[in-house]
């Protein structure tokens, strides 16, 4: 399983950055780098489209992440978006408390569908 994450200058952004590096640290998913996928990468964008699952956790509405996964050609991801949590992108405090209220909802979208 790999998880990308959006790594923007909004708040939401860094939530969502340290939510993926916490899954990571948790053996929950592997992090990738969503960048390179963005940038056409051929290994990373052909690790994504061979991994067992994706994840793009994205902070706000303008979906950057998923936006590059589908311009680069990768289809099969589950998708979240920070403020779809209510974490309002410039109010959000960015604590323990909050990232790993995303990271436990991302973690939750990679489970099995009987752990669903």
């Amino acid at each position: 399983m790999l998880v990308f994450s959006c790594s923007g200058a909004a708040d939401v952004g860094e939530i969502a950055d340290r939510a993926a590096r916490r899954m990571a640290g948790e053996g929950l998913a592997e992090m990738s780098c969503l960048a390179g996928v963005g940038g056409h990468v051929s290994g990373l964008v052909e690790s994504a489209k061979g991994a067992a699952g994706c994840l793009v956790i994205d902070g706000c509405p303008l979906d950057c992440g998923r936006r590059s996964f589908e311009e680069a050609g990768v289809r099969q991801f589950r998708h979240l978006r920070v403020t779809d949590l209510d974490i309002r992108k410039g109010g959000a405090t960015v604590d323990d408390e909050t990232v790993s209220r995303v990271a436990d909802a991302a973690a939750a979208l990679l489970a099995p569908p009987e752990r669903q």
